[in-house]
């Protein structure tokens, strides 16, 4: 008989109450079962583990040794029961997560501080990407959960709504539309703007607005982050198009102000992209429902 699991168990059963009897019924196993996996095991290793009398069992040298050593093996092999249950529940495990800017700037350092709490042994892994190549690594298997400001229906993909947020008209303190209470696109595109480089969701909502009033937009400058546009825009070198709830910092530091766009198409969800099917963690749900549910971040 193969040194498993269960002879394992009645074997420090049996050790520690005394006799084979009082093992078994730890273990609720038959007093007839328990001894002969005990004789077995004996067989099978050459060694005596107990020595028997009409008194009980008493436990010898080798089975000193197995005893110590099994207890160890039994530790070990529930601990693993443990986090493979907890894995498949998604109360353990490692979570790949992607995410736009907006998302980091605005809400994901509170909220995912909260999850750290609540679910310590929930590994999140965090990166910044810009919408397509998020979608990209989702569908690739590189990913696990994303952060986008558009639900693109995608086989394989799960998109639920998560936070909203508006593009803004970022203008130096001096410039003419500083002052305005809202602003149109069309009497934006004879300005220079700044935008942000590659193909973010940010700036192709601005060109996809202007491409439908038959207008280009002149850009002057792409920058690949927000501080980076608004230290321009400070400058003087040109208008932004940027979301209004990412910006706090700069406008607490920068010589500029937000001007609110009167434009649907400025009103954004941003939604949690989730990876589907048998391969994707469990513990990527558990991190997707907490975030949707936290109201607080």
């Amino acid at each position: 008989m193969p040194l498993d699991l269960l002879t394992l168990r009645v074997v420090l059963a049996v050790a520690e109450s005394g006799s084979i009897s009082a093992g078994s019924d730890r273990l609720q196993l038959a007093v007839a079962a328990a001894s002969a996996r005990i004789s077995a095991l004996e067989a099978e290793l050459g060694v005596r583990i107990f020595e028997r009398s009409p008194r009980g069992v008493e436990v010898t040298s080798a089975g000193r040794l197995l005893v110590q050593r099994g207890a160890s093996l039994l530790r070990e092999a529930d601990r693993l029961a443990t986090d493979l249950r907890d894995w498949g529940q998604g109360l353990a495990g490692s979570v790949r997560m992607l995410a736009n800017a907006s998302a980091i700037l605005e809400v994901l350092p509170a909220r995912l501080e909260r999850f750290r709490r609540t679910h310590p042994r929930i590994q999140v892994e965090l990166e910044e990407r810009m919408t397509p190549h998020i979608l990209g690594q989702l569908m690739d298997g590189r990913a696990d959960v994303g952060v986008v400001d558009a639900a693109t229906p995608t086989q394989g993909l799960e998109f639920v709504p998560f936070f909203r947020d508006a593009l803004g008209l970022v203008v130096p303190h001096a410039h003419r539309l500083a002052g305005r209470g809202q602003v149109r696109l069309p009497e934006l595109l004879d300005e220079d703007f700044v935008v942000l480089e590659g193909a973010n969701a940010v700036s192709k909502r601005l060109f996809n607005a202007a491409d439908a009033l038959g207008r280009p937009v002149r850009v002057a400058m792409q920058m690949r982050s927000f501080d980076a546009a608004c230290r321009m825009v400070a400058a003087g070198l040109g208008v932004a198009v940027l979301p209004r709830e990412a910006l706090a910092p700069q406008l607490a530091c920068l010589p500029i102000t937000v001007v609110p766009i009167d434009e649907p198409w400025v009103q954004r969800t941003n939604y949690l992209a989730l990876r589907t099917g048998h391969d994707a963690p469990q513990a990527a749900r558990t991190l997707v429902e907490a975030l949707r549910q936290d109201a607080g971040g």
